[in-house]
């Protein structure tokens, strides 16, 4: 599964907006929108922040695991 359709599970799981992610992430929502569609590769700081805020793993973020929850 490709990243980016994480990210859009993630926020409409948690019934956020891209706008309200975008300003979360301290940047617009067009750009999110890139980030969540596969057009731009998000920066790993963003990822990091993304994490803290689903309290997900960055691992599941990025597909590299099934495991939801952040390692403790």
């Amino acid at each position: 599964m490709a990243y980016y359709k994480r990210l859009r599970d993630l926020r409409e799981d948690n019934n956020y907006t891209q706008t309200q992610i975008a300003d979360m992430l301290f940047t617009t929502q067009p750009q999110y929108y890139r980030y969540e569609s596969g057009l731009r590769d998000l920066p790993c700081e963003l990822l990091v922040i993304l994490a803290k805020i689903y309290n997900v793993s960055t691992d599941y973020i990025l597909g590299l695991s099934n495991e939801i929850k952040p390692h403790k």
